[in-house]
């Protein structure tokens, strides 16, 4: 930084922010840090009481926070991620498309170890609307020495730190399972409290069967799902321990491979993944039918959206997965969830 009489300062670089006040009408920044001075803003720096001012000189080797800001932007940035020029150092990172925020939390956590560069982001595999905010990132001095990211350049050279998975499978078959539900001794309600949400995230239900708790029938409705190009099962209720509940039997019959058999998520601890010839498959529990927010609402964003769901994923899920079950849900803006 240097001092030099305002009219000697065309050309070069503010290096603070010039403020002016206004007596009961207006308070701020009229002038940024990072303005090349004008002809035309000598007489706002002088009514603001400025002779002279700072103007910012960079040495070779030296970046000053709006690049930076930008270069880093464009390093953490992967699909469906779009951003515009800084404000105040500050690059805003947004969802070009709707669907499932993915963050490389490892390499986040890398980048904010290194010290005067921030990565701040959404918590992972949040569903994202076109245009939402998910990510932000600055340095926080004026000026950072090049090397510094350069070296987040060379770390993030073959994989990204925050990205948009778009939601790409569409075909949801599904089988409701229940002799009182195949009976007519109690109403359905899947459409009800399930099938919004679904078409919610661009899916469409191919089919849907009701059957009895009959573990034959069941194997028999997801395999004709499979030959009607379903591309993600769900099955609903039938998952207690209770001797009549013979869905996963269902499962099993059809010849999927059980991943996990229960969570340690509440609503949804009686939750079932599988796959069926490599396609996921959602055993829901009862609580879909009576709770807003369940493991439904966490899992089904992440498959629809092509992402790998393991046993341990479903464990980590612990940590976040005890709903509060308050008055007004506003899920995703709440703790469920997130780890």
């Amino acid at each position: 930084m240097r001092k030099v009489k305002v009219q000697e300062a065309i050309g070069m670089v503010l290096g603070h922010d010039v403020t002016r006040i206004v007596p009961g009408t207006f308070k701020g920044a009229v002038l940024k840090k990072g303005h090349i001075i004008r002809d035309e803003d000598i007489p706002l720096l002088l009514d603001t009481g400025n002779d002279y001012i700072h103007v910012l000189e960079l040495q070779e080797g030296e970046l000053h926070e709006d690049e930076a800001g930008m270069r880093l932007a464009q390093t953490i940035a992967g699909r469906g991620i779009e951003f515009a020029a800084p404000e105040e150092g500050k690059v805003s990172l947004r969802a070009q498309w709707k669907g499932l925020l993915s963050i490389d939390v490892s390499l986040l956590e890398w980048i904010n170890s290194l010290g005067d560069i921030i990565v701040s982001t959404l918590h992972n595999h949040i569903p994202c609307k076109e245009g939402m905010t998910v990510a932000a990132t600055r340095v926080i001095p004026l000026t950072i020495d090049e090397e510094r990211i350069k070296a987040v350049e060379d770390r993030c050279r073959d994989k990204k730190v925050v990205e948009i998975l778009p939601f790409r499978l569409r075909r949801v078959g599904v089988v409701v399972t229940g002799s009182e539900v195949y009976h007519g001794r109690i109403k359905d309600s899947f459409d009800e409290m399930v099938g919004g949400k679904i078409r919610g995230y661009g899916a469409t239900i191919v089919e849907k069967f009701v059957v009895p708790d009959d573990p034959g029938q069941i194997a028999r409705s997801l395999l004709q799902l499979k030959d009607m190009g379903a591309e993600v099962f769900l099955t609903t209720g039938g998952l207690s321990i209770d001797p009549g509940d013979v869905t996963r039997m269902g499962i099993q019959e059809a010849g999927a491979e059980i991943i996990s058999y229960g969570s340690p998520v509440l609503p949804g601890a009686m939750f079932l993944y599988a796959l069926l010839d490599g396609i996921p498959l959602l055993g829901l529990p009862a609580c879909v039918f009576y709770y807003q927010t369940t493991i439904f609402d966490l899992i089904f964003p992440r498959v629809v959206a092509g992402d790998t769901i393991t046993r341990e994923d479903i464990i980590r899920m612990g940590h976040g997965g005890l709903c509060m079950g308050c008055e007004v849900c506003r899920f995703p803006i709440c703790p469920f969830g997130k780890e």
